[in-house]
């Protein structure tokens, strides 16, 4: 089954939490990289994953000895505009706004927040 250009684009929560290692600790081995993450994961999981993230071109790999070591492509901020912009099409039918008003509602940000958000936008333009 070939995948599409968006499951090609979106991160899956354990793909960035590895993405999070790489970013944070820069290239290493599936050794150096288990350690650093949040579940005690068996090896062949984290290698696993590593290779999924090679596929979809967000990491790259190095041989070294018997292993890899696999370092970031896609940066941090990529990523992140990346899974901002999924999520704004996937919840919020792509309105921006309406992520906003949503993160109003809930509480997540508060009128202060907006003023400075408003001042950034200000001084952008």
């Amino acid at each position: 089954m070939a995948m599409g250009r968006k499951e090609h684009q979106t991160l899956t929560p354990l793909e960035l939490e590895i993405m999070q290692v790489l970013w944070e600790h820069g290239a290493g081995t599936v050794a150096e990289v288990r350690p650093h993450l949040r579940a005690d994961l068996a090896y062949t999981t984290v290698q696993t994953m590593l290779n999924v993230l090679w596929r979809k071109k967000k990491v790259k790999r190095v041989q070294e000895g018997r292993a890899f070591r696999y370092a970031p492509v896609v940066s941090r901020e990529r990523a992140m505009g990346g899974a901002l912009k999924d999520l704004v099409s996937r919840m919020f039918g792509g309105s921006s706004e309406a992520l906003l008003m949503a993160m109003v509602d809930s509480r997540q940000i508060d009128a202060e927040d907006l003023a400075r958000i408003a001042e950034k936008m200000k001084n952008r333009e």
